[in-house]
């Protein structure tokens, strides 16, 4: 499960980007941008973030995760398109030669921290 893993990276990034000059900080709510295709397993993030952060200023912050589309670019005509399944041949020019442009990302956006 690397749900854990990812779990373990968010609460460390989160843990470093509060600043120093808080006493006591409470994470109420981190912002998550995750693509479609890295995998992830939302309610196996939750469970492992939940555990992880017990003891820590994240314990108890809730996890707002969008869902970010896979889009693909056509290298030859540069078309964008958005893909539902694994074909992935531009729609246009039928040519196969193909770049991701988004769907594999795991981005925290924003964290919200509680009012002193």
């Amino acid at each position: 499960m690397h749900e854990m893993g990812i779990a373990e990276e968010l609460v460390k990034i989160t843990m470093d980007a509060i600043p120093e000059d808080i006493a006591d900080p409470k994470v109420e709510i981190l912002n998550l941008r995750i693509g479609k295709l890295a995998s992830v397993v939302e309610h196996s993030l939750t469970f492992c973030f939940e555990i992880i952060t017990k003891d820590t200023p994240l314990e108890n912050a809730r996890l707002v995760i969008e869902t970010i589309p896979v889009k693909i670019r056509c290298k030859v005509c540069r078309r964008e398109w958005e893909v539902d399944d694994p074909m992935f041949k531009c729609p246009d020019c039928k040519e196969g030669e193909v770049e991701m442009i988004s769907g594999r990302e795991i981005d925290i956006t924003s964290m919200e921290l509680a009012d002193e």
